[in-house]
């Protein structure tokens, strides 16, 4: 990414370590790159829109580094209007997951899609999960630890 001042190299930094620091905190996090805003729970079912590009980090893994990587290859995608960057701790492994977060309202047919992406994306996606109702769905038996 390339910025005009150093106000907003800072602005990104700063961004970058919120995300960082929420996604340890709270284990996961769904943010919109273009306001550095985070994505209040909403009753929708999120998910990888592009698996394919799903980072998965090991336990320890500098992950304000890593996010800076993720954002710098993935900067098109996450500018999408219906992507947000989205960064999960997989409660089973501690395996940390940077994705391209997408969503459905409806749990079916988040689970349809996410389903067919994981076959077209070449990765399976290990769940899909709704922030309002703080809830986990895995979608395949091998995933869950």
């Amino acid at each position: 990414m390339r910025f005009e001042t150093q106000l907003e190299t800072y602005y990104f930094k700063r961004y970058i370590l919120e995300v960082a620091i929420a996604t340890l905190e709270q284990g996961m996090t769904a943010s919109k790159l273009e306001t550095y805003r985070f994505l209040p729970p909403v009753d929708a079912w999120g998910f990888p829109k592009y698996p394919g590009r799903t980072v998965i980090l090991p336990p320890g893994a500098d992950l304000s580094e890593e996010l800076v990587k993720f954002v710098e290859a993935n900067e098109p995608h996450l500018r999408e209007p219906d992507c947000w960057l989205g960064t999960w701790i997989n409660p089973h492994t501690q395996h940390c997951y940077l994705d391209i977060t997408t969503s459905c309202r409806c749990l079916e047919e988040a689970r349809r899609v996410a389903m067919e992406l994981s076959t077209k994306g070449g990765r399976k996606i290990v769940a899909i999960y709704n922030a309002k109702l703080d809830e986990t769905v895995y979608l395949w038996d091998d995933f869950r630890g």
